[in-house]
């Protein structure tokens, strides 16, 4: 399937499919998950990248695990709106998954996803470096997918 935008993403699935949201960093893929009815992402996990087929089948098994038929990548596109080498980057392991795997698949731009969700973890929750660490990358890959849920909601 090739990547859609996140209203036909939506259509694509049947009642009760989840989608999976990604935050692709150079070391690390945080992981999101929607509900059902794709109100509401919560983070799930960070994952170790290592090399992309055992990525792969690191995703492929949460996806099953976990009943999602899609995936939202988050797009790091830069402020002034053009494309880089890391969106090069995340378009290639989108290319490569498909390759797969025959799923909807949407860009999400992430703009300012990990700064927001740092901002949120030192100003109001107050966790220390050490324990950030752990955690934004999961709360950034909920930060993109619950973004590009609620952009695509139905009016």
């Amino acid at each position: 399937m090739p990547v859609v935008d996140m209203k036909a993403l939506r259509t694509a699935l049947a009642p009760g499919q989840r989608i999976l949201g990604l935050d692709l960093g150079e070391k690390t893929i945080g992981l999101a998950i929607s509900d059902g009815t794709h109100t509401v992402a919560s983070p799930v996990e960070t994952l170790k990248r290592t090399k992309f087929q055992a990525d792969a089948q690191a995703l492929e098994a949460i996806m099953d695990a976990r009943g999602c038929a899609a995936l939202v990548l988050g797009l790091p596109i830069s402020m002034d709106g053009s494309e880089g080498p890391r969106c090069q980057s995340v378009r290639q392991f989108a290319a490569n998954f498909l390759a797969r795997r025959d799923v909807p698949l949407a860009f999400w731009d992430e703009r300012l996803s990990t700064a927001s969700v740092e901002r949120m973890l030192v100003g109001e929750a107050d966790l220390s470096r050490r324990r950030r660490a752990q955690v934004v990358d999961k709360l950034a890959a909920a930060y993109i997918l619950q973004g590009a849920l609620d952009a695509s909601r139905p009016a």
